[in-house]
């Protein structure tokens, strides 16, 4: 999971510095799909899994789902601190504990209510502007967040599809409807304001590629060997890295506001993961 977040944190790093060179969020969402699309059909055939998968319907709209996300959190990691849009993801446990309720018919532990509380106050800190900011900064700030919560709770909707997905797809047949999807629309939207990558941005985007696929491996194997709860508890580590590149690279000093936000929404979702974890073990 250190892997996989470490990884995660390379991807939003790249994202910013190719979107602060002028490259479109929907080229840097097509050429990440362009990325996952080849790796994961490679390795479908390689297994000789069936490609399309059973539920093409659901397969399709979780794939729809992720890409509108993508486009938000791409969006926030270039218009906001790195570690203020990072945060701003961890909010997607409280969404999906929401969505689990409604749609899964899945009762909200206490866990999963101190986590949508603590979530609700930390996100309540991180909308407090700076106080160096113009009023015309902070409307955009605002907007920015705006989008970054819409891309945590697109985030649930995908999370809340792959539960259901997972009883009868293989995770690499989930994982390529993404790019299958996003690709094709990315390329239409994009016609007419495509612009050519110079020099070090190619290999940026290509980066952006390879090191989400390695996240999502990271992530997968991790579930897999180790317990949800000590495996999310890793993840958080994203946040520190972001804080760290947004300071040594891009000058971003995270607020009084944003820390202690992060901290509530990060104890919020740790605290929802372990709650479930030792209700399983029970």
């Amino acid at each position: 999971m250190i892997l996989s977040a470490f990884a995660f944190s390379i991807m939003a790093l790249f994202v910013k510095a190719v979107g602060r060179s002028g490259i479109p969020i929907l080229e840097i969402v097509a050429a990440r799909s362009v990325v996952s699309l080849l790796l994961s059909y490679f390795l479908l055939k390689h297994q000789g899994l069936p490609v399309l998968g059973n539920r093409k319907g659901l397969l399709f709209a979780r794939g729809m789902v992720g890409f509108i996300a993508l486009m938000c959190v791409f969006y926030s990691m270039t218009h906001l601190p790195l570690a203020k849009a990072t945060v701003l993801q961890y909010l997607h446990p409280m969404f999906t504990a929401m969505l689990a309720l409604w749609f899964l018919n899945e009762r909200l532990t206490k866990g999963a209510l101190i986590c949508v509380g603590l979530s609700f106050v930390g996100l309540l800190f991180i909308l407090q502007p700076d106080v160096s900011f113009s009023m015309v900064e902070a409307v955009g700030d605002g907007f920015a967040i705006f989008v970054a919560v819409l891309g945590a709770f697109g985030s649930a909707i995908a999370y809340t599809l792959v539960r259901s997905l997972n009883k009868t797809e293989h995770p690499l047949v989930i994982i390529l409807y993404f790019p299958l999807v996003s690709l094709p629309i990315s390329l239409v939207f994009l016609w007419g304001n495509f612009v050519l990558p110079e020099g070090i941005t190619w290999l940026y985007l290509l980066l952006i590629g390879l090191a989400t696929q390695v996240g999502q491996w990271g992530l997968t194997k991790s579930m897999q060997t180790e317990t949800a709860g000590r495996a999310t508890s890793f993840s958080y580590l994203q946040v520190v890295f972001a804080i760290v590149f947004g300071l040594v690279l891009f000058d971003e000093v995270p607020s009084m506001a944003t820390l202690l936000g992060a901290g509530f929404i990060i104890l919020g979702a740790y605290i929802n993961v372990r709650w479930q974890a030792s209700v399983k073990l029970a």
